[in-house]
């Protein structure tokens, strides 16, 4: 087969490369090797051809059926018109032809813009405007949702869009199953170049784009693969979002093809569904976030799946509670990892063999010895050993700038490139973390970020609303509740109401208001900011 090379292009205005002598070090290290992440799976399909690799209700398909359906997935996307270093924006449910479309596209040297299946138009609009996508990749409908509604409003919206592609009834856009083909050149891809594109969790206003190189994203899979000790006999079930970086590479999907394992797929992480997968599929680790720990422990006193299989269970993306992590072990039979990390880059495991007390009150050690970590107050100083403080890091697998970003770049990153992450943390003197809140102006439901600053730009633009104000609530089974209190001119209007206008304006349902409360003014700090704290204390 005959390659092109992938060269310099208007992909990268906007990507904030690692400084060269850093990334001669990285190397150096051994921590980039060099390879594409595409060749992740070809590694595996040289190695194991046989062995399963994506695992659904329907059957398996073998290593080298996934590696022959990539290539053909990327033939197919080059000769529909769509180049190396263009963008194309995915937003695919938890199915075993992600995985196909994901490796089909980083072989063509396509960038994979990740999006979650509860991302609505605002989200969507934004990444594919700021990405200047030329596709949008999605699934017919989920639930009562159609896909190809918010296909026909982004065509209309973002000018560089030319390719729909739909996974299931196309209506008026393009089967997805007539894009493969056999034939055609692939490029030779450039490791350090942009592999895909990640979405931040929203802290600040929309989104961010977090573009990942193939360097830095094969080391965050394959380092977690061996810290997770995953080998080619694990199944690894995909619970969580697919697009998400924790089951993505966290070892997740990729670290899992990677080592030539098994990936299976559930849409649906109840107990009744998840069980059922796990004892069908036999699978041996998956992650979670808290709130579905608590129930999956909880369910097993009701629902009788064989869960043997089971050794690992990574719980992260937010802060586990020490009375639901000693829950774990008793009530699944697998061994608890803690996982706290980011898209941006800094992973932190609890280690196997770690004592109970590290596993069941911390959430983990950097994964790289060369994560460098600072914790620090409010003015930039380093903070006394076991002290709070914000974490600020950077490493070989940490991003030095958000795509297109530059203002938001000089507030999240310091002159000499570390990330600002915005957790409140305590280091140990063991290296582990201790993760016991945030600085920055955002809610955590259910290991889902939603930016206060975002939800409050929307609830302002309703016809009623005078002023607004987000906070986050404690709650139970989701960590966090999102309350909107809000100062109106006339009649309140209810909670079903303001979800319904919400909706209207695109906003994901995860970011949706849980409660209600009206106020006649909102307190505000000596700087005449909104006192939130004073707030949550009232409400």
């Amino acid at each position: 087969m005959t390659s092109t090379s992938t060269t310099s292009s208007p992909h990268r205005d906007g990507y904030v490369p690692f400084p060269t002598q850093t990334a001669t070090a990285y190397r150096a290290a051994g921590y980039w090797a060099g390879r594409p992440l595409g060749d992740l799976l070809r590694a595996s399909a040289r190695a194991h051809p046989h062995r399963p690799a994506l695992l659904d209700d329907s059957g398996s398909r073998s290593y080298a059926e996934v590696d022959v359906a990539a290539d053909r997935m990327a033939q197919g996307l080059l000769a529909l018109g769509i180049s190396p270093g263009d963008r194309v924006v995915v937003q695919l449910p938890n199915v075993p032809e992600f995985v196909t479309v994901l490796f089909g596209l980083l072989r063509a040297g396509i960038i994979p813009v990740l999006t979650l299946p509860a991302h609505r138009r605002a989200e969507i609009e934004h990444l594919a405007g700021l990405s200047e996508a030329v596709g949008y990749i999605a699934a017919d409908r989920a639930g009562d949702f159609d896909y190809r509604e918010l296909a026909t409003t982004l065509r209309s919206a973002v000018p560089t869009l030319q390719h729909v592609l739909v996974l299931g009834d196309p209506g008026p856009f393009t089967d997805l199953a007539s894009i493969p083909r056999d034939g055609g050149e692939l490029p030779d891809i450039d490791p350090t170049d942009i592999a895909l594109m990640l979405v931040s969790g929203g802290t600040t206003g929309l989104p961010k784009l977090i573009a990942r190189t193939h360097d830095d994203y094969v080391y965050n899979a394959t380092a977690s693969a061996e810290v997770c000790q995953l080998t080619e006999a694990d199944v690894y079930l995909a619970t969580l979002p697919a697009a998400h970086n924790f089951p993505l590479a966290c070892p997740g999907i990729i670290g899992t093809v990677g080592v030539g394992g098994a990936v299976a797929f559930t849409g649906d992480p109840s107990p009744e569904n998840a069980f059922a997968s796990i004892e069908r599929h036999r699978v041996t680790i998956t992650a979670v976030v808290p709130p579905l720990a608590q129930l999956w422990c909880a369910a097993t006193e009701w629902e009788a799946a064989d869960l043997s299989s089971l050794r690992l269970l990574q719980v992260g993306g937010a802060r586990l509670a020490e009375v639901n992590a000693k829950e774990v072990t008793p009530a699944l039979g697998a061994t608890l990892q803690q996982v706290f990390g980011m898209a941006e880059g800094l992973l932190n495991y609890t280690r196997l063999d770690d004592p109970a007390e590290l596993l069941h009150t911390t959430q983990g050690r950097p994964l790289s010895p060369s994560d460098e970590v600072r914790v620090v107050d409010s003015e930039g100083n380093d903070v006394a050993p076991g002290a709070e403080g914000e974490l600020l890091t950077k490493g070989p697998y940490t991003i030095r700038g958000y795509y297109r970003a530059p203002e938001h770049n000089a507030r999240a990153f310091t002159p000499d490139g570390y990330y600002r992450s915005g957790d409140l943390v305590r280091r140990l003197p063991s290296g582990h973390l201790v993760v016991s809140g945030r600085i920055k102006d955002v809610i955590n439901r259910g290991g889902e970020n939603i930016s206060c600053d975002e939800l409050e730009e929307h609830l302002l633009a309703h016809p009623a609303v005078r002023h607004a104000a987000a906070v986050g609530l404690p709650d139970a089974a989701l960590g966090e509740k999102v309350c909107a209190v809000l100062v109106v001119e006339g009649e309140m209007p209810t909670l079903v109401e303001v979800k319904t206008f919400l909706a209207a304006r695109g906003l994901a349902t995860y970011k949706l208001p849980d409660l209600l409360r009206r106020r006649d003014r909102l307190p505000v700090t000596a700087v005449g900011k909104i006192d939130k704290k004073a707030l949550r204390a009232e409400t």
